[in-house]
């Protein structure tokens, strides 16, 4: 279902104002309950959730700017903001989960032992709960917008149930039944999971940063679509690129070079209305060449249409 851009717009604040809302709600409760467990496990979901407080303002301030219209000094907009606020966001991750093992092996030296379980327990069920609730709101977002950010960061938090129920699973085992150790080794193994988002998230932005070719099912959707139009003898030097919410696409597109400017002109804007069609809102920039010319060398000389020719050849 589509909506307009003011509705797309609000809906997407109200999910990112949600998403903070329920984060300043569970930090606050999770920094009573590890002053009440002195809970390695919980201070590990309490700095999971301080990440989320901090990735979700960053998205907003990222977000915003990428959404910023592109003016003399960025002609092509500024989406890499939203790259370079998960960039921003990794760092603190890193630092965090290099924290929290340390804190971690600290306590399996020391033989400490949380208290309090029921309170961390309680936490933690309530803290699904809120989380629950707001999935549901960012499902209902993503099937109206289809936004990118906002999928993502429902991704993020359906991660977080499964900390919860780790956090619940070591007070229990520690605390409960008595298995040595239990905290400690659940707040180092959430440690490790920490820091293995922050690798995947490092390698996202890092692509978007180095401006990475879109992936190959993406490509070759993109190549369907220009296929369909009759006029086209061949595709080659066809770059691709995503900065934040917009995609980038540019390519030389052969024609029969007796055409005369204003035809070709006019085949341009029918690939382009195309385009436009099954890509919405990609930004497009087409080179047309004679049938036959390739000036480039290499990958970017490679037809990319070879059924076009073929069907030439049979002719």
């Amino acid at each position: 279902m589509s909506v307009s851009t003011y509705e797309r717009a609000k809906l997407t604040r109200s999910a990112a104002l949600a998403s903070i809302a329920v984060a300043l709600l569970l930090a606050g409760m999770k920094v009573w309950a590890v002053w009440r467990t002195d809970s390695t496990a919980m201070l590990g979901s309490l700095a999971d959730t301080t990440l989320d407080l901090i990735a979700s303002l960053g998205t907003l301030v990222g977000v915003w700017i990428a959404a910023q219209p592109a003016d003399k000094d960025h002609r092509f907009g500024h989406g890499k903001a939203e790259a370079l606020a998960a960039m921003f966001q990794v760092v603190l991750i890193t630092m965090s989960a290099a924290g929290l093992a340390w804190r971690a092996v600290a306590q399996v030296l020391a033989g400490a032992r949380p208290a309090g379980a029921e309170e961390g327990i309680v936490v933690s069920v309530i803290a699904m709960a809120a989380t629950l609730g707001l999935l549901w709101w960012q499902r209902h977002v993503i099937r109206h917008t289809g936004s990118l950010a906002i999928s993502t960061d429902h991704l993020h938090y359906k991660s977080d149930l499964l900390l919860n129920l780790a956090v619940i699973a070591a007070l229990v085992a520690d605390a409960v039944f008595g298995i040595a150790g239990a905290d400690a080794l659940f707040g180092l193994a959430i440690a490790v999971w920490l820091a293995w988002g922050a690798w995947r998230a490092a390698g996202e932005a890092i692509d978007h940063l180095m401006d990475k070719e879109w992936p190959e099912e993406k490509r070759e959707a993109f190549l369907a679509v220009l296929a369909r139009q009759p006029e086209l003898r061949g595709v080659h030097d066809l770059r691709t690129r995503t900065s934040g919410a917009l995609d980038f696409v540019q390519f030389h597109a052969a024609v029969d070079g007796q055409m005369t400017v204003a035809e070709a002109h006019r085949i341009m804007d029918e690939m382009e209305a195309r385009i436009e069609r099954e890509f919405p809102g990609v930004e497009v920039l087409i080179h047309p060449d004679p049938e036959g010319l390739v000036d480039e060398h290499g990958e970017a000389a490679e037809e990319l249409l070879p059924g076009v020719r073929d069907e030439d050849a049979v002719a």
